[in-house]
């Protein structure tokens, strides 16, 4: 299997009404070639509109769509040389997996023979080989979603397109194919842009993330950036688990309950405010700030509990599952290390300690 034609995506200024309402407002990013980039955020922020808008399936209000430099906003989808994947496998039922995978080839007229050879090998890629004579109530859901894949990326398109692909599957099932996607991605080298919800998802498999709130990107970076460095309270908030504590912010350092805890913003201005620390951040010890366990949950290969402190505060803590703590259990807590951002005194300020 060769790898496939790769090419730059670019959303130039785009906008995209419905009626009165905006849901797409100077919209810009770029895809590189080969990069998988997700587009993450939370329902109605624009996503899967962006999504559309690059395919074609919807057309832009204003601003253009750009593959390898070249504008293609009023081309028809069939002619932007685009594979999509779905939420739903949208699969034919009276065709087999390999007849599914070969409809895309038939349609630009390649030879039956020449179809069903890379049908068959790109049935193997998404490791379906066995099952291309079965038809889809004979396959998983997970099964479907790779025929649905393998149809996507036998026609070798510039560009694949996955919108919430996985978010129908069970938790285990999810998790390997993602990882499938992943290996495939980097094997044929493919550009890819990955809608989802599912931040986990995002940042299990992706070059880099874009943040998406209310038709625009709050952030774009690796996952690493997006995670130790949020640029705004909102990527701080959505992007993992935070606990929200109010603190005073003095010469880039913030107090919190009277231990200091430093800013990497050490320019930000004095002031109250609340900062959001990750529950890993959180150490329970015998010494610091007084709490009482709330609750504490086992997680495998690590232990999430929620104390309260004695303004009523309450944390979530991360911590290795060696201690066990219990309901009603007075111990205390910690802060430690740097505080990765904060933003002006009259909003959320966040920190990674």
């Amino acid at each position: 299997m060769t790898q496939h034609r790769s090419s730059t995506v670019e959303f130039s200024d785009i906008t995209k009404d419905y009626g009165k309402q905006r849901v797409l407002h100077g919209f810009n990013l770029t895809v590189g070639p080969g990069e998988l980039v997700s587009l993450l955020g939370p329902s109605g922020c624009g996503k899967t509109t962006a999504l559309r808008v690059l395919a074609g399936l919807e057309d832009a209000t204003a601003g253009v769509v750009l593959l390898n430099g070249v504008d293609v906003s009023a081309q028809p989808t069939n002619k932007r040389d685009i594979g999509m994947v779905f939420q739903s496998y949208s699969l034919f039922p009276h065709l087999s997996a390999v007849r599914n995978v070969m409809f895309g080839l038939a349609m630009r007229r390649v030879r039956a023979r020449e179809a069903e050879m890379r049908a068959r090998e790109m049935l193997d890629v998404v490791g379906l080989g066995a099952q291309a004579e079965r038809y889809p109530h004979q396959l998983s859901g997970g099964q479907q979603q790779r025929v649905a894949l393998a149809r996507a990326l036998v026609t070798e398109p510039r560009v694949l397109l996955l919108d919430e692909p996985l978010s129908a599957l069970d938790a285990k099932v999810r998790e390997q194919l993602r990882e499938e996607i992943r290996r495939i991605q980097l094997r044929l080298g493919i550009t890819t842009v990955f809608v989802t919800h599912d931040q986990e998802e995002a940042l299990a498999i992706s070059d880099r993330v874009a943040v998406m709130y209310a038709g625009g990107i709050e952030q774009i970076g690796s996952p690493e950036q997006l995670y130790t460095q949020p640029a705004t309270p909102f990527v701080a908030r959505f992007v993992g688990q935070s606990n929200r504590v109010t603190g005073v912010a003095r010469s880039g350092v913030v107090e919190l309950y009277g231990h200091p805890v430093p800013l990497l913003d050490s320019t930000a201005g004095d002031g109250a405010v609340d900062v959001l620390v990750r529950p890993e951040d959180i150490e329970l010890s015998s010494t610091g700030i007084p709490a009482v366990v709330l609750a504490s949950s086992f997680l495998g290969s690590m232990r999430r509990t929620s104390v309260r402190l004695g303004d009523g505060t309450v944390l979530v803590v991360q911590h290795p599952v060696q201690h066990n703590p219990q309901p009603g259990e007075s111990l205390c807590i910690a802060w430690g290390g740097q505080a990765v951002a904060r933003s002006s005194t009259t909003e959320t300020a966040y920190t990674r300690q």
